[in-house]
């Protein structure tokens, strides 16, 4: 571990700074791992939260995208009501067939035991079941594990898929999908098992994603999805539009193009700006917050960690309640006249008892 280095990073001045506990920098010359550790909140308990594995042009960029995904975690955990609070790992992948990754990540399991302070963590963008397995070789603190709860996306699935369900139902009074147009942008592991839970429904499945894979296995699994260019799915009219890719999807210039009645998907982050949430509220469209409508695969993650061991059933049965919180939300939002994502953000807010000092 001699040329492993944890230091600490002053963060206060980055607009995405909200009193987190501890930003720490994670470099090891001898694999060449450089990544970044945000814990935000640790007041319901111990740190939870993935680890992204992504080639970013500058080493701001991933620290600020740890700070903004750290933030969401703790929401998400008190939005889940996990006794967890939050944090995110990023890791900076080197450009495409350079490093060695199963090397960049024996070494970010190993730092994992140095940090003083527990971090679960698991796959998030960039890693897959055998990232996982490596990383679970030389850590106690990995989640998501194969052989247990396994990776995250199909619960993140389910719980949007319930999400979606309340959100019907306060808005059309029904929560049936039967002839519904489901525009899913992103057929990665959360957008291709949502198709398979939506296909059952009747829904008319429309989908995007920049893989041509990806592409290929939702035609192969689901043929009558209609593929469209991942540039123009939000343009496209539609019941619910499920973002299910990266963030930062609604803008300024984003959301004047959008075609959709409610937003319900998976991806994290997805409003570039807290102003982008009163532009959707204005505009009439009905946003369910991301953490709350992804928080499936938290849930179940943290219950490899429960006293009594994981449990399928209990894992179901919380995700399941998701669907009765978004109608709550959705109910307030519509009561008080405020965005649905205010009203999400207060409930953590309270659960988690945030400081403002």
């Amino acid at each position: 571990m001699s040329n492993l280095s944890i230091t600490s990073v002053d963060v206060n001045t980055f607009p995405e700074f909200d009193t987190h506990k501890r930003v720490l920098r994670i470099e090891d010359s001898a694999s060449g791992l450089l990544a970044f550790i945000s814990i935000h909140n640790t007041n319901r308990g111990p740190a939870i939260g993935g680890t992204r594995y992504w080639h970013y042009q500058k080493e701001e960029d991933a620290l600020r995208d740890s700070l903004r995904l750290s933030r969401a975690m703790t929401y998400k955990c008190a939005i889940a009501e996990v006794s967890f609070g939050g944090a995110k790992g990023v890791i900076l992948a080197p450009k495409d067939g350079e490093g060695d990754k199963d090397a960049i990540l024996t070494a970010y399991a190993k730092a994992l035991a140095e940090l003083g302070e527990p971090f679960y963590t698991g796959e998030d963008v960039g890693l897959n079941e055998h990232d996982i397995q490596i990383l679970e070789q030389h850590s106690n603190t990995i989640v998501g594990r194969p052989k247990v709860g396994g990776l995250p996306a199909r619960w993140a699935a389910l719980s949007v898929f319930y999400a979606m369900e309340g959100a019907l139902a306060m808005q059309t009074g029904s929560a049936s999908f039967e002839g519904k147009k489901i525009a899913i942008k992103g057929l990665g592991g959360v957008g291709i098992d949502l198709c398979a839970l939506l296909e059952k429904t009747g829904a008319k499945l429309i989908g995007a994603d920049i893989v041509p894979e990806r592409i290929e296995r939702a035609l192969k699994n689901h043929p009558t999805i209609e593929i469209v260019d991942s540039a123009i799915i939000h343009t496209i009219e539609s019941d619910i539009y499920s973002p299910c890719a990266m963030g930062n999807e609604f803008n300024k210039d984003t959301i004047p193009n959008l075609k959709t009645k409610i937003i319900c998907g998976a991806a994290n982050n997805q409003l570039t700006t807290q102003e982008d949430g009163q532009a959707l509220f204005e505009a009439g469209i009905l946003y369910v917050p991301d953490y709350v409508a992804n928080a499936g695969g938290l849930i179940s993650v943290a219950d490899e960690l429960h006293p009594l061991g994981y449990s399928q059933e209990r894992v179901e049965s919380d995700i399941k309640r998701i669907r009765n919180t978004v109608e709550k939300i959705i109910e307030t939002s519509i009561r008080d006249s405020i965005p649905t994502g205010e009203v999400a953000d207060a409930l953590a807010e309270e659960r988690f008892q945030k400081t403002y000092d």
